[in-house]
């Protein structure tokens, strides 16, 4: 199969799902049946998914979740696939689709207010005074970011509390916050608006629904995404198109990322292939990290 035929998709939704751990096991059932990979997370509070298949049986998939009462009418994000976004299927179940340290944030009883693709474009064409607040983790929009946007500052999501004193002086102000595909928003708007924000919006479908509606408008570079690869782009061939990223080491131009190779370590960073270590071919954030894998780690050659 041409690795153009396949399609990656993204989607969650929050509802209350009864007895969700029997249907964490009907849905890898029928993953395995369609020949899918990816990660699930089915919840008491929601769905979370991001899958891989061949055209054919994503579209049966979701021809499949809308037969279930409290799934129909998830809004699925559809993007190319490489036949090896994912190496394994993993369908699980959890308390919480997205794991923050608040309690009581729910997404069914509070949220802010739903911007699309379509609106947003047209506030920023009209210069509205508004202001862009990606939750996203940090070394996610080192490879792309909306313009003029307020980084999070988060290193997890679960660290959203943190994001507070940040922003503290936009409580009055009319804010966005934007992130992958929706999910996070849901529940950092609602933590928002919970905390005193009067003017609280959320990116309806995510950046990268904006990003496939108007590409290389507005958002800049490329869109990180937490499979193998990595980032996503619309029409990166176009002259419009910039790398805003940069190699950590040597600050060119840069959106690919890696990890220290050193296991304690594995910092997720950027990096050209030029700052490879060209000893051992290997990329390490810190030359502290390269001598203690060459002393500890390093696989060890054996004389015959």
């Amino acid at each position: 199969m041409k690795k153009s035929q396949y399609s990656v998709l993204l989607y969650y939704k929050y509802v209350t799902v009864p007895d969700p751990e029997l249907v964490r096991d009907q849905l890898r059932e029928l993953c395995v049946k369609l020949q899918l990979k990816g990660r699930i997370i089915v919840a008491d509070e929601g769905i979370n998914g991001t899958v891989e298949g061949s055209e054919t049986n994503t579209k049966k998939y979701i021809k499949e979740m809308e037969k279930i009462p409290f799934f129909k009418g998830i809004s699925y994000k559809t993007s190319i696939g490489t036949g090896d976004a994912f190496p394994k299927l993993s369908v699980k179940y959890r308390t919480e689709v997205v794991t923050t340290k608040i309690k009581n944030v729910n997404p069914q009883k509070i949220t802010g207010k739903y911007i699309t693709a379509d609106e947003l474009h047209t506030w920023f064409e009209e210069k509205k005074e508004f202001y862009i607040v990606d939750m996203r983790n940090d070394y996610e929009y080192l490879s792309g970011y909306f313009e003029n946007f307020i980084p999070s500052g988060i290193h997890n999501f679960y660290d959203l509390a943190d994001v507070l004193p940040r922003i503290a002086h936009l409580k009055n102000k009319t804010v966005v916050t934007v992130c992958t595909g929706g999910i996070r928003c849901e529940k950092a708007s609602g933590f928002l608006v919970s905390n005193g924000f009067k003017d609280v919006y959320q990116l309806k479908d995510g950046i990268v629904t904006y990003m496939e509606k108007y590409p290389n408008q507005h958002f800049k570079g490329k869109l990180y995404v937490f499979d193998n690869r990595l980032t996503i782009g619309f029409n990166t061939q176009s002259a419009e198109h910039e790398i805003v990223g940069s190699c950590m080491h040597c600050k060119n131009p840069c959106d690919s990322y890696v990890n220290c190779e050193y296991d304690m370590c594995h910092y997720h960073y950027i990096c050209c292939t030029n700052c490879r270590d060209r000893e051992t071919g290997l990329a390490f954030c810190k030359k502290i990290c390269k001598q203690t894998y060459l002393k500890y780690q390093q696989p060890k050659r054996i004389s015959i």
